[in-house]
């Protein structure tokens, strides 16, 4: 069960397609829902907090957005254009999303550097940083040489809010982006969304609230586990 986005600040204009809209969203696992529907935009400039307990979809609403998981129904629109489970909407998505997920999805026995060079390499990169810019920004100038297994938890989430630094893609997908941080490391995070909605970009964030309070137009979405679970 949900309850609906609400925005806390005026509504975006009529006649621009939202980046993200999300209408009759549903996933099921083992015939059991997950959640849904749902219905929800996201415009550009603006970022939806998605909140709810453990085992009330948000994970999982992130990687079906992210193309991860397949829905049981419903309708995903990028800038106005529909996903149809064609081919090419895996290059759609890659362009406009960026993903960030519980684990830090870097080459254990590659350097932090080597790590942004390679990702920047598959995803490509804003054409206004580079690499050890991006690792300045998130504190870690000084590790380019360190390999990724020597680094700590919170020093693996900075690298990882490094390569979301580097992203062309103008929607972020944040799933609990704040964990394994330090309060340094969370206003880091606000900093970041803030530019990147400054900049016209837009941010899912899920989280259990405690810290996702950037000063940024924001909306929410409320979820919760189904009656029966």
């Amino acid at each position: 069960m949900t309850t609906p986005a609400h925005r806390s600040e005026s509504a975006a204009t009529p006649e621009r397609a939202a980046l993200l809209e999300v209408r009759g969203l549903r996933f099921s696992r083992n015939d059991e829902p997950v959640f849904g529907p749902l219905d929800f935009d996201v415009d550009a400039g603006e970022a939806l907090l998605v909140q709810g307990d453990n085992g009330a979809g948000k994970t999982t609403l992130l990687r079906v957005l992210a193309g991860l998981l397949r829905p049981d129904g419903g309708d995903i629109r990028l800038g106005g254009h529909a996903l149809m489970g064609r081919a090419r909407d895996a290059a759609e998505r890659s362009h406009a999303m960026a993903y960030l997920g519980h684990l830090p999805a870097l080459k254990a026995d590659l350097s932090a550097l080597e790590n942004l060079e390679f990702l920047c390499g598959l995803h490509g990169r804003r054409p206004t940083q580079s690499p050890e810019a991006a690792m300045a920004v998130t504190g870690l100038a000084g590790f380019e040489d360190a390999l990724a297994r020597q680094l700590s938890a919170g020093q693996k989430k900075r690298l990882s809010l490094a390569r979301l630094w580097l992203s062309p893609a103008p929607l972020w997908l944040l799933d609990e982006p704040y964990a394994n941080l330090d309060l340094e490391g969370i206003e880091l995070v606000n900093r970041m969304i803030q530019a990147h909605l400054h900049e016209g970009g837009a941010t899912l964030v899920t989280t259990h609230g405690a810290y996702a309070a950037p000063p940024v137009r924001t909306k929410m979405l409320v979820m919760r586990r189904p009656a029966h679970a």
